[in-house]
């Protein structure tokens, strides 16, 4: 108990009150001289958890069959011979255990000594964790740059006494693995692209545009095929709403005679400029994450930038100025778009253009940049019609027939950006409202409309600049030459200072898969130092 007690005074707390007496336990001594915890069933007989030869021996062997996984999850904690055997390898970050029933842990830690795995800090304890917290815990604790792999193993005796229980626990681990993949996937190929746009547009961010005052009601544009027939919807009701396109719609709006109040951009990829070929409209705001292209920045004299979660932007909104934030989980402009327009207080927000699929096949509605940028790649050898097939078909689609006969494929991706907008929906102040269209149809559920009073009113405005960026840049690069070699103990200042790093770590990382992690931050400090300097 004093050895947990330093790590999770909440798990003594619950121990202490727990009973020893209940008989979930037999202890049998092995041939060489380990306590055995065996599992006693309903009709009295015992089924011990580990070998009742060497149970030490066992242990190694099953880790002997990892490899780079720095995460070891654990099924159950029996006499805890698996956990002692993952943390005497080098490449083991974090041991998590997960156990049920308080009174059935109480008993082990009554009748054996856990001392030595409650001492190291890399072992973690759950008990009866909900599956939700459980998910969030593994979000919270597992970075793939630092820890490598993830293995889970069950301990089979053990897991089927609360089988339900244990049955949750995998699909939580699961569901959070499905979550730090697509993320970490997305660092890996975009993680230094963020860092060098960052810090390149520190220097427009330190000017202070115009506070905006709160709207009433919003329209938001995406680029599907659909924007194209709501194109009359759209110019009869112009004049009720705040109109905020998607980057990639604003040229097919000004095609048309549309100008919209605002445009939005998340991606950090230079390609993103093609929309912005034809001009920014005068009266048009742009509003960019501040990992967006500084290209895109030097279209208009007063950006107005937001933090869209990026971990080194919110930092900088903590430790230089204060931007406002975004939501942007949901990967997408449109999204983006739909968070903007809340945090501008809107109370209700059409949607027209986000179709989430390929309606008949058409990828992007006339006047958007792919258009343009096909016709001038053609060739006698790649004509117009195969570059437009061959982005279609890049990612694996499914048809899907409509009520009305029509259809439409539909990816994985664009699935994930349609379900994550609905579910946004659900958590949102302002009534949404899709335009009719011809792609996947949102399902958007009526909600119970007293829940709008509570918006927020806020201005979005970003906060008085601390110092200037240059001398925010220097200090910044000062502490990220101070931190000390990785797998020491680190102040919360510095542990802040690493977490910035860890997209552009992923990077390096997909680059070069062999590098041990002191190895990797290394690497990447120097990188990211070149960068400053280079920005300086």
């Amino acid at each position: 108990m004093l050895a947990l007690s330093g790590k999770d005074a909440s798990l003594c707390s619950r121990l202490s009150a727990a009973e020893t007496t209940r008989g979930y336990y037999r202890f049998l001594e092995s041939r060489s001289g380990e306590t055995i915890p065996a599992r006693v069933d309903a009709s009295g007989s015992a089924h011990p958890l580990h070998s009742l030869i060497d149970p030490e021996r066992e242990g190694k062997r099953l880790m002997e069959t990892l490899g780079n996984e720095g995460l070891v999850m654990l099924l159950g904690l029996g006499g805890g011979f698996s956990a002692q055997a993952a943390l005497e390898r080098e490449e083991t970050s974090l041991v998590l255990v997960i156990e049920y029933n308080i009174d059935s842990v109480a008993e082990l830690l009554a009748s054996k000594d856990y001392v030595a795995l409650f001492q190291d800090p890399r072992f973690h304890l759950l008990v009866d964790p909900d599956p939700e917290i459980l998910e969030e815990y593994i979000l919270d604790i597992y970075q793939p740059v630092l820890s490598g792999g993830i293995r889970t193993f069950p301990l089979r005796a053990r897991t089927e006494y609360e089988k339900e229980a244990f049955i949750g626990a995998g699909e939580a681990v699961e569901s959070a693995l499905e979550k730090i993949s697509a993320d970490y996937s997305v660092q890996a190929y975009f993680g230094t692209r963020w860092f060098s746009n960052v810090i390149r547009n520190l220097k427009k961010a330190e000017n202070s545009p115009s506070p905006l005052s709160p709207i009433r009601r919003a329209a938001v544009a995406a680029a599907g095929p659909s924007l194209n027939i709501q194109i009359p919807e759209i110019k009869e009701k112009r004049k009720n709403f705040f109109l905020i396109a998607a980057d990639t719609s604003l040229p097919a709006l000004v095609t048309e005679g549309i100008i919209p109040d605002a445009v939005v951009s998340i991606d950090c990829q230079h390609i993103s400029y093609y929309h912005f070929m034809e001009g920014l409209p005068e009266e048009t705001l742009l509003f960019l994450d501040l990992a967006s292209p500084p290209l895109i920045a030097s279209r208009s004299k007063e950006p107005h930038f937001f933090s869209g979660g990026h971990p080194l932007t919110r930092y900088i909104s903590r430790a230089w100025r204060s931007f406002p934030e975004l939501d942007t989980s949901g990967a997408n402009v449109t999204y983006a778009a739909l968070s903007l327009a809340e945090k501008l207080g809107a109370q209700a927000i059409e949607v027209y253009g986000a179709d989430f699929s390929y309606p008949s096949g058409l990828s992007y509605a006339r006047g958007t940049y792919i258009h343009p940028y096909f016709e001038i790649r053609q060739n006698r050898l790649s004509s117009l019609e195969s570059l437009h097939s061959n982005f279609l078909y890049r990612s694996p689609l499914e048809k899907k027939i409509k009520s009305d006969g029509s259809w439409y494929y539909e990816t994985k991706s664009l699935k994930f950006y349609r379900e994550k907008l609905e579910g946004k929906s659900l958590l949102m102040n302002p009534e949404i409202i899709p335009a009719m269209g011809i792609g996947a149809p949102i399902n958007i559920a009526a909600k119970n409309r007293t829940y709008a009073m509570s918006r927020d009113l806020s201005i979005f405005s970003q906060g008085p600049a601390r110092m200037k960026a240059e001398k925010f840049l220097a200090l910044y690069r000062q502490a990220i030459e101070a931190l000390p070699p990785i797998g020491k103990d680190l102040k919360d200042e510095e542990q802040t200072i690493l977490t910035t790093l860890l997209p552009a770590a992923a990077a390096f990382k997909r680059r070069m898969p062999l590098l041990k992690p002191y190895e990797l931050i290394e690497e990447t400090k120097a990188w990211c130092i070149k960068e400053i300097d280079s920005a300086l």
